[in-house]
């Protein structure tokens, strides 16, 4: 039997450069499979809606770039053991490749099928996952996992990452893309993201070629501002690895040997992307940091059970106007402004003391670039039980930030429209307009758009002290 062909499982790793698993099994094999497996494996994360649609189209597009090189892709649903055993079996494959990944249930899970499947006498072979630096490869002067980012960040600035490989060879002549649908499809909702994002490998690199060319040098201030499209929008293409973290630190670099007068906007931009190294540190490190506080303290932390203020923030009627322009971002683009994504945070955990955990999942489903390492680790930060959390007493008032950084309203104008005749004065505080104000602006508060659903001062006052008795 002939067992020369090689099989590539993929995972958070759609793209056909920089793959070390797919490099590997090209160099290895003459014949080469692609896999990408729906799992249903205990302990497995299931992406939410939003990143199902994404992984659909990501997959669309991987299949027919993969198909150019002479490569089939299988999409398959199971147990990721089972259906690994019979694709083997079935295509008499010979040697496995795929790339790391770091949920301790990932770990486990792969490290379990490693060793079965090397008791077959399979030859298979893990590779570099989808980070700067592998987790256990950076550590404190005492030899442990860091918790603090800005020393993780001294650290990792001053190694070596590893220049993205190239795009592998063609294996044979181009063949016909398969179909990767497979019954698990993406809501009916998320539809609406059609024209809204474009996905796959090719779409990643134009979206960092165009933040590079256009919005890099006004990057460190203005990516604070949500009505200024100067981030680089990346987030969706790295969760699901069209492009890789390596290709993103390298292609910026390279732009600063140029010009120099980007070194500064270059550097805010890679400490960016550092910290989705610092999730994925946590991640590998620590017990599943989607339900396990990092604080052990914040187990004991009381939190509030309000579903009707829930369920006001989930669809962005609030009456905090910032709030709700985010959570209808969220909802109808799959996306929110970084910035925007803290203060929606920091209202539902500190002042309506509601469960991060409630947030961090109603994120983990309608984000597109719902990440398992960076949506968790975020909301702890902002939380407060996350391991470089904001200080307790950092309670983001919206309404401030509001004034502050959508001095002009514009953001919330595009997002909450029942509100655009305010003036800039009023637009981010409503509720605390006069009533002539309201009149000549056409709201009525409570019919047209509702009041805030909780007094900024004293709720955070309660999370003061709920958190001073922790």
């Amino acid at each position: 039997m002939d067992r020369s062909t090689g099989l590539v499982w993929l995972r958070n790793d759609l793209r056909i450069s920089d793959n070390p698993a797919l490099a590997a099994a090209c160099k290895e094999s003459d014949a080469v499979i692609a896999l990408y497996i729906h799992e249903t494996d205990k302990g497995i994360r299931a992406p939410g809606g939003a990143a199902r649609w994404w992984l659909h189209h990501s997959l669309t597009v991987l299949a027919k770039d993969l198909a150019e090189l002479g490569i089939s892709l299988m999409v398959e649903s199971g147990k990721a053991g089972d259906v690994l055993a019979d694709v083997i079996k079935n295509q008499s494959v010979g040697n496995v490749h795929w790339n790391r990944r770091y949920a301790p249930a990932e770990v486990a899970i792969d490290k379990e099928i490693k060793e079965n499947l090397r008791k077959d006498e399979l030859s298979v072979t893990s590779h570099p996952g989808n980070v700067l630096i592998e987790p256990w490869m950076i550590e404190t002067g005492q030899g442990k996992p860091y918790s603090v980012f800005s020393p993780f960040w001294k650290t990792l600035r001053d190694k070596h990452i590893e220049q993205p490989l190239q795009k592998p060879r063609k294996l044979g002549d181009a063949i016909k893309a398969g179909n990767v649908d497979r019954e698990y499809k993406a809501p009916k909702w998320s539809k609406k993201f059609d024209g809204v994002w474009a996905t796959g490998e090719k779409a990643a690199h134009d979206a960092l070629d165009h933040f590079l060319d256009q919005n890099l040098e006004d990057y460190p201030e203005g990516r604070n501002f949500p009505a200024r499209d100067v981030t680089s929008r990346l987030s969706p293409h790295l969760r699901f690895g069209e492009i890789s973290p390596r290709q993103v630190w390298h292609t910026a670099l390279a732009r600063t040997q140029s010009h120099h007068e980007l070194r500064a906007p270059t550097d805010k931009f890679l400490s960016e992307l550092a910290w989705r190294d610092f999730s994925y540190h946590q991640l590998f490190h620590r017990p599943d940091i989607s339900s396990a506080p990092m604080q052990p303290k914040y187990s004991r932390m009381e939190w509030r059970t309000d579903a009707k203020a829930l369920h006001a923030w989930e669809k962005g009627m609030t009456g905090i106007p910032i709030v709700d322009a985010g959570m209808r971002e969220l909802w109808q683009t799959g996306y929110m402004h970084n910035r925007v994504r803290m203060l929606v945070a920091s209202l539902l955990s500190k002042n309506l003391l509601i469960d991060w955990r409630e947030g961090e999942r109603w994120f983990w489903d309608c984000l597109v670039d719902s990440d398992m390492a960076n949506n968790p680790a975020s909301w702890q930060w902002v939380a407060g039980s996350g391991l470089d959390a904001a200080p307790y007493f950092r309670i983001f008032n919206p309404a401030t930030q509001g004034e502050r950084f959508d001095a002009d309203g514009k953001y919330v104008r595009e997002w909450v429209p029942e509100i655009k005749a305010m003036p800039d004065k009023w637009i981010h505080n409503p509720s605390g307009a006069p009533k002539d104000v309201l009149k000549a602006a056409g709201v009525e508060l409570g019919t047209t758009y509702p009041r805030a659903i909780v007094d900024l001062k004293e709720s955070r006052e309660r999370a003061l002290e709920a958190q001073k008795n922790l």
